[in-house]
């Protein structure tokens, strides 16, 4: 069982400057609890070069009553009701704030995704597609977002779960104000932010790696090119979850991103027929051969706490390089690496990547 008091320093720990997953959990890993953790916050910043100063914890005991003002409650990383798949993922979030009928995160999940500004055949099949998944006992998982995102959680509902970039209590976007309250009151919300803040840009990727992590698979509807509906796919096949995509005409700018990802090795699907049989076949294997490759460094967390940091600041630049890199030609442990970049990350020097990549601070 969580004590109140290492809950309450857990939240002040992810909420305090510079606090990623990534370096939340290797506090973790090296101080056993996020007391001790904060407490060592200033010495290690002040390792990487700079001085700090950790949340405030009267801002935590704000939050902790927004939260409840809001119906909500926080899920943490290692309570029994953390979606299993979602935790198994690089970066999974330490805290969730949650809404509604957690059970559903439990059962099969399958995300759909795909474009705000959908046509209104995609939008007919996203909604079709949803409610016979919904039927054969999934749970629909999407972000909200207009268009495709809207469609799938009108479908599947009650058995649907939202994830939004921003908190809890904050409706986004707008036209989805009613939608999202229905998806709180009778499936299941989920924000990674503090109540009250409005999503920003960086937040849409946090809240699609959530998406793709909770589920199976994702199916993508619609997508141009370069969407956030492909991150999302990229997220998944990185993962090692199924990824499929519904074919479209190529005259359709909105259906390139579809055919490209067929193209690349996503499953093409064109009933629910299609996507039911895949998913109960899942077993961990993918059949699509859409890949995305994940980070291979491997260290295990306990190593963390006898580690002492490797030099590895001399090798950085504000270009991106995967930590792999790093250990290769810094020839430290990995664990060794990993501390020093975490000091580096706590002063605020270090900015992190997707795939497992790291630069120094623009």
């Amino acid at each position: 069982m969580l004590s109140q008091e290492e809950a309450f320093a857990r939240i002040r720990l992810l909420r305090s400057p510079n606090i990623g997953p990534v370096s939340y959990r290797q506090l973790l890993a090296r101080f056993a609890t996020a007391e001790a953790a904060i407490a060592a916050l200033p010495d290690l910043a002040q390792r990487g070069g700079r001085a700090y100063r950790a949340a405030a914890p009267e801002t935590i005991a704000e939050e902790i009553s927004q939260v409840r003002r809001a119906r909500a409650r926080y899920l943490f990383h290692d309570q029994p009701g953390y979606p299993p798949l979602l935790k198994e993922i690089a970066a999974a979030p330490p805290i969730l704030v949650v809404r509604g009928d957690q059970s559903l995160a439990a059962r099969s999940c399958l995300a759909m995704v795909g474009a705000r500004n959908a046509s209104a055949a995609a939008v007919k099949i996203a909604r079709e597609f949803a409610a016979a998944l919904a039927d054969a006992g999934f749970t629909v998982v999407s972000g909200l977002a207009r268009g495709i995102d809207g469609a799938a959680h009108e479908g599947a509902l009650p058995a649907t779960i939202g994830v939004i970039a921003s908190g809890i209590d904050v409706p986004y976007p707008p036209q989805h104000a009613a939608l999202q309250e229905q998806i709180a009151d009778e499936g299941l919300l989920i924000a990674e932010q503090p109540p009250g803040t409005e999503p920003r840009g960086s937040h849409f990727p946090s809240r699609n790696r959530i998406i793709a992590g909770l589920a199976m698979g994702t199916l993508v509807v619609e997508a141009a090119p370069k969407s956030g509906s492909l991150i999302t796919a990229r997220l998944a096949a990185e993962a090692g979850r199924e990824v499929m995509a519904i074919p479209g005409s190529p005259l359709d700018a909105r259906a390139t991103g579809c055919n490209q990802l067929i193209r690349d090795g996503a499953v093409l699907v064109q009933t629910p027929e299609d996507v039911i049989e895949l998913m109960n076949g899942f077993d961990g294997h993918a059949r699509s051969t859409f890949r995305e490759a994940a980070p291979a460094y491997v260290y295990a967390d306990d190593e963390l706490a006898d580690a002492e940091p490797a030099d590895v600041a001399a090798l950085l630049t504000t270009a991106p390089v995967a930590v792999d890199e790093l250990i290769r030609q810094s020839g430290e442990p990995a664990a060794a690496v990993q501390l020093s970049l975490l000091e580096l990350e706590i002063a605020g020097r270090l900015v992190r990547h997707a795939g497992g990549r790291v630069s120094l601070g623009a």
